[in-house]
């Protein structure tokens, strides 16, 4: 036996507890994880507490804590819930499930894989964050060796690469076959749950087949339903739904195809009839893996809000920034799109992908005023306190529309066959307030890019590439063309938002068309209003803005360019691959408030669709408190921050609604010290704790917007003399 086989454990349990556990120290100290500390060891004890209970009750020879242990492991790392008891649940059913569902003495059901989506189903207050890991090449590398390391030892090698592989080919066929840059199959693979299904869950030997070539073959399918399921049915998590599908066909091969059973091994060898992918061939076949990854990672020149601009003869038009408030409620999606854009105000079209024709019912102008109080309600914000006198002991206190229809001409014959002839087809033709409208169909990229260009319009270079895998996915074109003569007449000095409203079960916003026209990376803030909770993305990291710290009270006069620098430091902490969250609350009331939520009718305006179902008001009257009379309820806003390039974002975002409603603003705090002249004992001691807090204060500035200390001590005034150096870090560490 060669010396590091030597070093591994004999249970290959041991091992993958070791993975999980690493897995969840290092996510929660490194990527600040949104796990909260009570969950992970409420499942490990619910876990072991129900196998105890279920081998006391069906008079079961004690089997040891490792599985349940590995079951809570793999639920603190998956399992999301905004509900204490959830994580029982989960555990109950996990566990429970080994002894109640078997057939033959064999568990049918991986028991973190049945918990989990059963809680999903039916519980309300579960969702998995499939990208919360980041893509961090270096982290998820390691895991990923650790992954295989505990297959080999369970003789499970080869399904997880049978999975993995058949994966690997089904992306990267289909990012072939829609025309994407490379870069997004890494992005589509480096996902941490993918790394955790594939050497965690399907790989449990108790629940895959005996038989080797069948355990391939079994390997195979779950990758193809889930290919079907994630791109056809556009169902998130997929690979764990079409295990949970395809997991009650293990008994059926299992008596077709019988072979020896798999027991955990005492020692290390081989059971009879199970054969073990050894250790070289391991080694041989994970550079395969690897270095492919390793090539998709290289950034390449990309072509992204939620289309692009084409402007007449040779305006140069940039796409900077964008407003969108995205409202979604099943199926159901009303899209309100603002954007800022330089160049002179010559007629111009806005191309959008949608997946479905608009009617004309479907599309509205909405008013600019709607965003902007979005905007100033969720904004980031400063709040105010003020020490009391310190001789006398008081608690501090807190200071704290659719515009008429009109038709266009038709088109000539001539120009019909020309459209025919470049594989467009002009679906819908309407006019809305200052906008004509066109909904196009296209057959390939180039006939579309060549129809925009016959007719009129400077297409940004490389538009063709970027159209491409949209027309592939049979989406429709929702081209918006300003005329600037009826926006004169209407009075309207500013080019209002565009309002859409469709059925699809895609939740995304198409951000790659935007890019094509981008002069750097650009700054989206999406504003989600849902029926039922936060809002995160799938495919990208959400995390949360850093909030809820003191900072020194000169930042009040220059809090804008405070925070701009702190959002900028916060992209590059997270290599300018992650969605920021600024902002979740319920609309109907605030604290503190920056602006008025807004009334029913502004939020009717903006598409909210349910407010007269009755089941709004389901929450009662807690959920209502501070509400404006009249004003709406159950409506919870997500604000959404991202800025994005082609090399750091190369897909769309998609979205998923989840059960979490706690409140998060990105809040500020200025602490105002004590100004009187009051003399008594615990003055000494408000002296010295107010130094520490100033140090602190600046220390905590400059580490989340990187200005330099000598910077805040100036700007800090008087207050800076108490900023001399930096802490030693133990000290820093003992009063944080």
């Amino acid at each position: 036996m060669r010396p590091f086989q030597r070093l591994l454990p004999r249970d290959p349990r041991d091992l993958q507890i070791a993975f999980l556990a690493s897995f969840l120290v290092l996510g929660v100290a490194f990527l600040r994880l949104p796990i909260e500390p009570w969950m992970p060891p409420l499942l490990l004890t619910s876990t072991c507490a129900v196998q105890w209970a279920c081998e006391r009750v069906l008079r079961l020879p004690s089997s040891g804590f490792r599985s349940p242990l590995i079951t809570g492991l793999g639920l603190s790392l998956l399992l999301r819930t905004d509900a204490v008891w959830v994580p029982p649940l989960a555990a109950t059913i996990a566990i429970g499930a080994k002894y109640l569902i078997r057939i033959r003495g064999k568990h049918v059901f991986n028991p973190g894989m049945l918990g989990l989506t059963t809680c999903i189903l039916f519980s309300g207050h579960a969702w998995c964050s499939p990208s919360q890991w980041g893509e961090g090449m270096a982290l998820l590398a390691w895991f990923a060796v650790l992954g295989l390391a505990v297959v080999s030892r369970s003789f499970r090698t080869d399904v997880s690469l049978a999975f993995l592989g058949s994966w690997v080919l089904l992306k990267l066929g289909r990012v072939l076959w829609l025309g994407q840059r490379p870069a997004v199959l890494g992005h589509q693979l480096l996902v941490g749950s993918l790394i955790l299904f594939t050497f965690f869950m399907i790989s449990d030997p108790k629940t895959t087949p005996d038989r080797r070539s069948v355990r391939i073959g079994w390997g195979i399918a779950v990758a193809v339903l889930a290919f079907v399921l994630q791109h056809q049915a556009w169902v998130m998590n997929a690979p764990v739904w079409a295990l949970l599908l395809l997991s009650p066909v293990v008994p059926l091969l299992d008596r077709l195809f019988p072979a020896s059973r798999f027991t955990w091994p005492s020692g290390q060898a081989s059971p009879q009839g199970v054969v073990a992918v050894p250790a070289p061939a391991v080694r041989r076949v994970a550079p395969l893996l690897v270095l492919p990854l390793l090539v998709l990672l290289h950034p390449a020149p990309a072509l992204a809000f939620c289309g692009f601009y084409v402007g007449k003869a040779d305006t140069q038009l940039f796409n900077d920034s964008s407003q969108v408030a995205l409202v979604r409620d099943g199926n159901r999606t009303v899209l309100t799109m603002s954007n800022d854009y330089r160049g002179p105000l010559t007629e111009f079209a806005l191309v959008v992908p949608v997946p479905t024709v608009l009617e004309r019912e479907q599309i509205h102008v909405g008013e600019r005023r709607l965003l902007e109080h979005l905007d100033a309600y969720s904004a980031p914000r400063l709040v105010e306190y003020f020490d009391p006198d310190p001789c006398q002991p008081i608690y501090p206190m807190s200071k704290a529309a659719s515009a008429p229809a009109g038709a266009i001409a038709m088109r000539s014959s001539a120009e019909k066959k020309r459209d025919e002839a470049l594989g467009v087809h002009v679906e819908a033709k309407y006019t809305v307030g200052e906008y004509d409208i066109l909904i196009l169909g296209a057959k390939q990229s180039e006939g579309l890019e060549t129809w925009l260009r016959e007719n009129g319009y400077r297409v940004p270079a490389r538009a063709a590439a970027a159209l491409q895998p949209y027309i592939r996915q049979d989406m429709k074109f929702f081209v918006a063309k300003v005329n600037l003569e009826a926006q004169k007449e209407s009075g309207v000095q500013h080019l209002r938002p565009l309002q859409i409203a469709y059925e699809s079960k895609k939740f995304m916003l198409p951000i790659r068309l935007g890019m094509a026209n981008a002069a750097g990376p650009q700054d989206m803030i999406v504003y989600a209003l849902t029926r039922r909770g936060r809002v995160e993305s799938t495919n990208y990291r959400t995390t949360r803005i850093p909030s809820d710290v003191n900072i020194p009270v000169f930042v009040k006069s220059d809090f804008g360019k405070f925070y701009q620098d702190a959002f900028a430091r916060s992209v590059e902490k997270e290599e300018r691959r992650a969605v920021f969250t600024e902002y979740v609350w319920d609309m109907g009331w605030c604290d503190p408030c920056a602006a008025q939520p807004l009334s029913r009718e502004e939020l009717r305006q903006l598409g909210v669709f349910w407010l007269d179902d009755p089941r709004t008001d389901s929450l009662g009257p807690a959920f209502r408190r501070g509400a404006p009379v009249g004003g709406p309820v159950n409506v919870l806003l997500t604000r959404l921050h991202v800025r994005y390039d082609g090399a750091h974002f190369p897909e769309d975002l998609v979205f998923q609604e989840t059960s979490d409603r706690t409140n998060f603003q990105a809040r500020y705090i200025l602490q105002h010290p004590y100004k009187g002249t009051s003399e008594c004992s615990a003055m000494d001691d408000y002296r010295e704790r107010l130094r520490d807090r100033r140090i602190k204060e600046a220390e905590t500035l400059a580490s989340i917007t990187g200005w330099s200390m000598q910077d805040i001590k100036k700007k800090m005034g008087p207050d800076g003399d108490d900023v001399k150096s930096p802490r030693p870090w133990y000290r820093r560490l003992w009063n944080d």
